[in-house]
């Protein structure tokens, strides 16, 4: 997630919900009140795990302003395969021994650690960018995580981005776990375009062995996916499954299959890439709401990923 929402928000209890909406198709668009309102009301009950090709993961982003400890319940109750922690501000974010803990409790393991490297998370684990990506990659060894979620770097952290590809490469040839670099977008003023992150906000441009794509990313930079998925090849080691409706800020990080970007054909073309990853919903739910609402949004993506993962594209 590009600018992710810091987690380290106020405490809430998690309840039995009793009743749950069905969220509306058009996501945040004009007359959803009004569909919410139709939605029929239905308990709300655990999904239960399905044989998965591939498995799909829930971030801990996904349930902000709910904390850590609340996505791994969430994930357990709808049947996830695993999480992916977003390591931020929280204590329980950064902390393996109680990551564990909670895995080991709810059953959900963690598949996935996207490391410290949003603006809002510059001094957690420190500013040393190196120090922060070996320090992930630790947490994740501990955990039984195959994949650190990185960005490429700002272009203020010189040394860093003068480095970033050859000091990625030697990283990377010291560890099992996979850093995989995350595609971000361009900023856009006007007409004029400003290069945020150096060397580049695009990591197919990057000489780095390990890629994850986010499909809200995408619809912010005005990317094809497809063909960025295609171009990656074996590079694709992580998916981030979301969606977005335009070219340009803000990051929506929709609901997949709300926006415009083609969440589910890349899902049924990962049939015939081999891939090996994980697909992680990485989506929004801040503006639920009700926590009913917000858990109806991560269980409505959780099966639009099964779904499409269980039908591959006649694409080859």
């Amino acid at each position: 997630m590009g600018q992710a929402a810091d987690t380290n928000g106020p405490a809430r209890t998690s309840q039995t919900a009793s009743a749950a909406p069905v969220s509306a198709a058009n996501g945040e668009a004009a007359g959803s009140a009004r569909a919410r309102e139709a939605r029929p009301e239905r308990d709300f009950a655990v999904s239960g795990k399905q044989p998965s090709i591939v498995p799909v993961a829930l971030s801990t982003a996904s349930v902000f302003p709910e904390r850590t400890t609340d996505a791994f319940e969430i994930a357990a109750r709808l049947g996830y395969d695993g999480v992916e922690v977003m390591v931020t501000a929280d204590p329980v974010s950064q902390d393996a021994k109680v990551l564990q803990r909670l895995a080991d409790y709810h059953g959900v393991p963690v598949l996935a650690v996207h490391a410290p490297c949003l603006l809002i998370t510059q001094r957690v684990w420190g500013r040393e960018p190196w120090a922060k990506l070996a320090k992930a990659a630790d947490v994740a060894g501990q955990l039984g995580a195959e994949v650190v979620v990185l960005h490429p770097p700002f272009r203020w952290q010189r040394d860093y981005a003068r480095d970033f590809e050859v000091g990625l490469a030697r990283a990377q040839a010291e560890t099992s776990v996979k850093f995989a670099v995350e595609n971000l977008y361009p900023l856009r003023a006007g007409t004029t375009e400003v290069a945020a992150y150096a060397p580049h906000w695009n990591p197919v441009e990057l000489d780095c062995k390990y890629v994850t794509l986010d499909l809200s990313h995408t619809a912010v930079a005005d990317s094809d996916a497809l063909q960025m998925a295609g171009d990656l090849g074996e590079r694709l080691a992580h998916v981030h499954l979301t969606d977005g409706t335009r070219p340009g800020l803000p990051d929506e990080h929709l609901v997949p299959g709300r926006g415009t970007q083609p969440s589910a054909e890349l899902l049924k073309r990962l049939h015939h890439m081999d891939y090996q990853g994980v697909v992680v919903v990485e989506i929004s739910t801040r503006r639920a709401l009700t926590q009913q609402e917000r858990y109806y949004d991560l269980e409505e993506s959780l099966a639009f990923a099964r779904e499409h993962l269980r039908a591959p594209s006649a694409v080859s």
